[in-house]
């Protein structure tokens, strides 16, 4: 199913902060994380774009944005950083934009205490140290797309640099090695099919208790990895 979601950013504090927002627990899907405001794009959203999925995409990231966290997101604004397909083995499947949108520093936020029980403006580092404190729940493309942003010094930079960038389209690969989960992106070893075990490149995120762990190493020439080792790279 197409959905969007938008990485809203802001410059506070001299430092480059995110909004996150709790989910439900009770939810059937991501109950309990932190995720970036988002959801399905839906009729109204294909007709206000006439037929343009791209634009649909935006305008359901704006959509989502306030519905979920009262704040008011540019769709012509937005940079498009990733898009993400679930993996094949799950019931319940998306096709989802990942943007990137500037909101003001005095932004107001505003939650449903339905759909969304809570939210925080975190910068980026302080969200992946939290996690790897097991302190905050994220999904692999939520933890995936702060490990790619939190390199840039600042928002207009950030901006630029992924408005120039080729788009990832990313659709993981469910396995285990030993007792720990693995999902497995392009170019690693295990991506067609092989043991997650096998020597060979690595380009996965592994759960470590409840943290993930992004490995990137040794990935075939013209395989572009997730978190370059530069950023805007």
């Amino acid at each position: 199913r197409p959905a969007s979601t938008v990485v809203l950013l802001r410059e506070h504090g001299g430092r480059l902060e995110t909004l996150l927002l709790k989910r439900n627990k009770a939810l059937f899907f991501a109950g309990g994380f932190w995720v970036f405001p988002g959801g399905a794009i839906d009729d109204a959203d294909r007709a206000a774009a006439g037929g343009d999925l791209d634009r649909a995409a935006r305008l359901a990231a704006a959509r989502e944005a306030a519905e979920e966290a009262g704040v008011v997101a540019d769709p012509d604004a937005m940079v498009p950083l990733s898009h993400w397909t679930t993996p094949a083995v799950e019931k319940r499947r998306f096709a989802t934009w990942f943007f990137a949108a500037a909101l003001a520093a005095d932004a107001e936020v505003t939650i449903d205490h339905g759909e969304i029980h809570a939210a925080r403006w975190l910068g980026l580092a302080e969200a992946l140290a939290e996690h790897a404190a097991g302190e905050l729940n994220l999904m692999p493309p939520t933890y995936v797309t702060l490990l790619k942003l939190v390199a840039y010094p600042d928002l207009a930079t950030m901006l630029a640099a992924e408005a120039r960038s080729p788009v990832p389209r990313v659709e993981p690969v469910l396995g285990r090695e030993g007792e720990q989960l693995v999902t497995l992106y392009p170019g690693d070893a295990a991506y067609a099919g092989g043991d997650p075990a096998l020597a060979g490149p690595r380009h996965r995120c592994v759960l470590d208790g409840r943290q993930w762990v992004f490995q990137c190493r040794d990935l075939p020439a013209g395989c572009q990895p997730l978190v370059p080792a530069e950023p805007g790279a």
